[in-house]
């Protein structure tokens, strides 16, 4: 069988070139991985290039294979997040969770083909809109959701017809490859291949002339990036560049009934969510209610090692992300906010920060305006729905928000006001396999998931045969 990564041959003066992985409940390093070198990367994308016309030629052989392939991960469902457990840091609930998550997305698009359309116009033509896979992929994933993010990209690409090539993080390699291994006893070879490695790996691999589409999950500037380079070649691009999601609470809010799903909404892998919410507006004469629910919250929440069953709230997964979270927030307490719980960082080794609620902050702050992406959730006052509303739309961002309240139909109205891709109503961050997921202004470019996630991975081909001789 072929192997997963393709780096055997990474030699350095005899020596395969590596890097560490570390345990951010630890910040110790327990794990190494091949790091690429550019020779490499350019053959294994010629090879992924040579797969692909046999991969696209048979579509029922797709499916089987893509079946197999959920079958497979779902039967190593324990070696990958106990795996993942350990480099990322989530609690194992959450892990177990991602890996069931990765194994049902391969499933969904192994069932879902494109439709062959007939266009009719009056004319004596009948004319037919098929569809064509692209060639080799690139999908280049972040670290804060590895298993759920990869197979975001690879399941409809490879459903499409498309050979992939899979760039996990250098901060979560591990479970990667080891997704990489278990596809690989069920997949022809050559048809995923996941490549590790530090930058410039992920720009190189973005703008390789041999990729035809080039998706990726990340920061807005690094985004930019890939998508310049991808220009060199016309690459098609799908980006997902984060979020800044606002929840806007209604006067009639139920606050007690409505915490618990508020605060988990914000706080879901300690933060690390692009969906996640990241601000909350309350109007002002509820907003000590709902700064004092969510700070109980914070406080009681059980933090520590995403191994211990206990835990509900793990580590911030690596130490450049945790100082960018104590950066921004010692910077809105320095302009005058108020920490109604936490604030600080954990006493002891590891990446922990004390989740953390926020108030009295200034609307300017960048604990507001950013993207914080970490465990700590600044609530707003506002006076008017229409002044909320003006605030939630106030940043560069447009992935997700959410309106909270009694009157549904209300909300739904305000909601429908939200400059995003996504707006729910008493929830967040809740998401279909088969719905569509994409956001607006500097939060990307394309779509994600359900069908249009298949089509976003083919081109239409036009066949035009008149209707007699």
């Amino acid at each position: 069988m072929p192997t997963f990564d393709a780096v055997s041959a990474n030699r350095v003066s005899g020596r395969a070139a590596r890097f560490a992985v570390v345990d951010p409940a630890t910040g110790e390093s327990f794990d190494e991985v091949p790091d690429m070198r550019p020779e490499e990367l350019h053959a294994v994308v010629g090879r992924a290039r040579r797969a692909w016309p046999g991969w696209r030629a048979d579509p029922a052989a797709r499916t089987r294979a893509l079946l197999r392939a959920a079958e497979a991960v779902e039967a190593a469902g324990d070696d990958l997040a106990r795996l993942l457990t350990r480099e990322q840091g989530k609690p194992l609930a959450e892990s177990y969770a991602e890996t069931a998550r990765t194994a049902a997305r391969l499933r969904y698009f192994a069932e879902l083909a494109p439709r062959t359309r007939r266009i009719s116009d009056g004319r004596p033509v009948r004319s037919e809109v098929r569809w064509r896979s692209l060639g080799p992929v690139a999908a280049i994933v972040p670290w804060n959701f590895p298993l759920q993010l990869a197979a975001a990209k690879f399941a409809p690409a490879l459903a499409a017809g498309n050979t992939v090539v899979l760039k996990p993080s250098p901060f979560t390699p591990l479970a990667t490859r080891l997704l990489g291994s278990v596809l690989a006893a069920v997949l022809p070879e050559d048809v995923l291949t996941v490549v590790t490695g530090r930058e410039p790996l992920g720009a190189r691999l973005a703008s390789h002339p041999g990729i035809r589409h080039v998706t990726f999950t990340g920061s807005v500037p690094t985004g930019r990036a890939v998508a310049a380079g991808a220009a060199a070649s016309l690459a098609r691009v799908t980006l997902e560049l984060g979020g800044n999601d606002a929840a806007v609470l209604l006067d009639d809010v139920d606050v007690e009934r409505i915490a618990d799903r508020l605060f988990w909404a914000a706080f879901r892998n300690c933060g690390q969510v692009c969906m996640a919410v990241k601000r909350v507006y309350a109007p002002a004469r509820r907003h000590a209610e709902v700064v004092e629910a969510l700070a109980q919250r914070a406080k009681s929440v059980a933090v520590g090692s995403g191994l211990d069953p206990d835990t509900r709230l793990g580590p911030v997964n690596n130490a450049p992300q945790l100082a960018r979270v104590e950066e921004v927030t010692g910077r809105a307490l320095a302009d005058g906010a108020r920490a109604a719980a936490g604030g600080h960082r954990l006493d002891g080794p590891g990446y922990f920060f004390a989740p953390t609620i926020l108030t009295d902050v200034p609307p300017g702050s960048a604990v507001v305006t950013e993207e914080q992406f970490g465990p700590v959730l600044p609530v707003l006052p506002y006076g008017s729905v229409d002044e909320a509303v003006d605030a939630a739309n106030g940043t560069g961002f447009g992935l997700g928000g959410s309106v909270w309240g009694t009157d549904l139909d209300r909300a739904e109205a305000v909601a429908d006001r939200l400059e995003c891709g996504t707006a729910w109503i008493n929830h967040h961050a809740e998401l279909s396999l088969a719905q569509p997921f994409a956001g607006i202004k500097d939060s990307g470019v394309g779509v994600a998931g359900g069908p249009w996630g298949l089509y976003g991975n083919l081109r239409p081909f036009v066949v035009h045969r008149p209707e007699d001789i």
